[in-house]
């Protein structure tokens, strides 16, 4: 993949926002992914494509997304399949928790992650 693909100049002004107005359940697992706690580096609000994802690892090429209540109408799972598909087609991984996962059970997402780190 070419750089031409991550972190395009136009979406710096809303990465930039995303990290500002961060939501409490992206704090709490950016305390869990910051400083290569799972031996991975991860960033936050990195832009692949067109689409700013919420954490992302370029070394385990693996696509961290958190939703909340915003992502379960229809048209909002239909925006969500396109854009898994894209990062699938990148070679991607995806990985979804919904914000009541992480507040209630944030170990069993960290732990879900770290399986989704290393090859089966």
């Amino acid at each position: 993949m070419t750089n031409l693909i991550f972190n395009k100049k136009y979406q710096k002004n809303t990465r930039q926002e995303l990290r500002k107005n961060i939501p409490v359940t992206e704090k709490i697992l950016w305390k869990k992914l910051c400083n290569k706690q799972l031996s991975v580096r991860f960033r936050r609000q990195y832009g692949v494509g067109r689409y700013v994802t919420d954490f992302y690892s370029p070394e385990a090429k693996l696509v961290i997304e958190l939703d909340g209540d915003s992502h379960f109408n229809e048209s909002s799972q239909e925006y969500d399949f396109i854009r898994n598909q894209y990062m699938h087609a990148l070679g991607l991984k995806v990985l979804r928790f919904t914000n009541n996962e992480v507040l209630s059970n944030i170990d069993e997402v960290v732990e879900e992650i770290r399986r989704n780190l290393t090859p089966p």
